[in-house]
């Protein structure tokens, strides 16, 4: 059965495995790119997925240095954050049985691009802000407690506000 494009019976299938194996909810994510050294778009990655792979094309702003053609990395990291932020909530809301006629996020991120370029150590980004906007049956007192597991459960928001090991390594 699916509800607000959730396939809840698969998901169930998935919940009911994994209680007896919270091994199995591991999962590893791996983007190989190359940075373009010529003229375009200045990094590509081809990235696989379960239906498939595509190719990803960034490009830094003209104000840093690039050509402005694709979207910049920071967009990227906004995009993901918001759709990962929206399958939260649209997910919670199909498992509570919940109904969503209409789900969009807005999402901004406030950004101060002068440490990046070694001017001050200002933090880079000073805020993410997501805005859901949801047209539902449901209660607006159930849409907000919707909204709270939400950000409870979701990945992106998790990344965004709990540190989390960064190895770099250098292959010269």
């Amino acid at each position: 059965m699916k509800l607000n494009n959730v396939d809840i019976s698969r998901l169930e299938g998935t919940m009911e495995a994994l209680r007896s194996d919270l091994s199995k909810a591991k999962k590893t994510n791996r983007i190989e790119g190359e940075w373009n050294i010529s003229d375009g778009p200045q990094f590509s990655a081809t990235v696989e997925f379960e239906g498939g792979k595509t190719t990803l094309l960034a490009d830094q702003p003209t104000f840093l240095g690039g050509g402005g053609q694709q979207p910049g990395p920071m967009i990227y990291c906004l995009y993901g954050s918001a759709s990962c932020y929206a399958a939260t909530f649209a997910t919670i809301a199909a498992m509570e049985g919940i109904n969503l006629s209409k789900l969009r996020v807005t999402a901004e991120s406030y950004i101060d691009f002068s440490r990046a370029l070694g001017l001050s150590d200002n933090p880079i980004v000073e805020k993410v802000k997501f805005v859901l906007h949801v047209e539902s049956d449901a209660s607006r007192e159930k849409l907000i407690e919707l909204e709270e597991m939400a950000k409870k459960k979701c990945p992106a928001v998790y990344c965004l506000t709990n540190p989390i090991e960064l190895e770099t390594e250098l292959e010269a």
